[in-house]
């Protein structure tokens, strides 16, 4: 048998022991990119090596699941495993997550635990060559702290359904007391607690470094079934609230090499036009944060609409110039 088919049906086993409602053929594929005449034959030996394979109907289909995990010996990370999972732990670090870097290091210290001792050192060694190696490159910008004490509480209120109270230093009212529904947390350049004040069901944003005293009550508080967090988080770009606009810009043709690996917004669609350049149209709010990003692409870039996205656009860069030709002045 081929490696590489031996690597396919070992990742396959993987995935059946991992799930607790099974996976169906079509689900197989997907899992390992291959076709379905290809994973019925794949089901077929792993059931001769694995005899504990369950098959649960679920019309019109069937789910396949390996109850109770696999034996350890076939479960060993790789060395690109163990590297990744380290990297991304010092990234973690590095932008100020010590409450899930130290979750993701606990998880790197359980599965280093559980590796059998030959060839935890075999893998060590490797591992620590690959992360020296490999630089965290430190990017300008907001480095939003997470307080461990804050994100235990809010995870338990989001999983127990209950309500949050704590203090915001931000808002309205800062240092005010709030007791809000919690519907979900976003990470990103900054981090959000996203929910809705107590008797209320349209959602805030509520920067987590911002939260102080904060505790998970015994009250029942549940978001709204249609609620989507991955939805709501593109509704806008970055988390300025307003009214949403359609968006539309044109990329220049000395733009288009940055502009390919580049994405503005998860909804956007491309239009390639003759002369080079590429049309990036996308619904969304903040309009003030997106004009501050826009600073960044120079010439490369055309704003079509809406048009009060250009004016505001050039409001700052007026305002910018007006600021440093004053210290220019001064100076001379």
């Amino acid at each position: 048998m081929a490696y590489e088919k031996l690597t396919k049906i070992l990742e396959l086993a993987r995935a059946l022991a991992s799930t607790a409602e099974g996976l169906t053929l079509d689900e197989m594929c997907r899992e390992i990119q291959c076709e379905r005449r290809t994973v019925e034959r794949m089901r077929d030996a792993i059931r001769e090596v694995f005899p504990q394979l369950e098959e649960i109907a679920d019309h019109p289909t069937k789910r396949f699941r390996i109850p109770g995990g696999l034996d350890g010996f076939f479960q060993d990370p790789s060395v690109e495993e163990l590297s990744d999972l380290g990297v991304a732990i010092a990234q973690l670090r590095h932008s100020g997550a010590s409450g899930r870097a130290e979750s993701l290091a606990g998880l790197d210290r359980k599965i280093r635990a559980a590796m059998r001792l030959r060839g935890r050192r075999a893998a060590e060694v490797d591992v620590e060559a690959l992360l020296r190696a490999e630089l965290i490159a430190v990017r300008a910008g907001p480095r939003p702290q997470e307080n461990p004490e804050v994100m235990t509480e809010l995870r338990k209120a989001l999983l127990g359904m209950k309500l949050l109270r704590f203090t915001y230093r931000g808002g309205t009212k800062p240092g005010a007391s709030r007791r809000v529904v919690p519907y979900g947390i976003i990470f990103g350049r900054m981090n959000y607690l996203i929910g809705a004040d107590a008797g209320t069901v349209k959602p805030k944003n509520w920067r987590l470094d911002r939260i102080d005293k904060v505790k998970c009550l015994e009250t029942a508080a549940a978001r709204p079934e249609n609620f989507d967090l991955a939805a709501f988080a593109n509704r806008s770009f970055g988390f300025f609230e307003g009214p949403q606009e359609e968006v539309a810009l044109r990329i220049l043709p000395h733009g288009m090499d940055e502009f390919r690996n580049y994405r503005f917004h998860p909804g956007q669609t491309v239009e390639n036009s003759p002369d080079g350049s590429a049309i990036v149209r996308f619904r969304a709010s903040g309009m003030p944060e997106l004009a501050c990003h826009l600073f960044v692409w120079g010439d490369k870039i055309e704003i079509i609409e809406p048009a009060s996205l250009r004016k505001l656009l050039l409001t700052q860069l007026r305002g910018t110039l007006a600021h440093h030709k004053t210290k220019i002045s001064r100076a001379g």
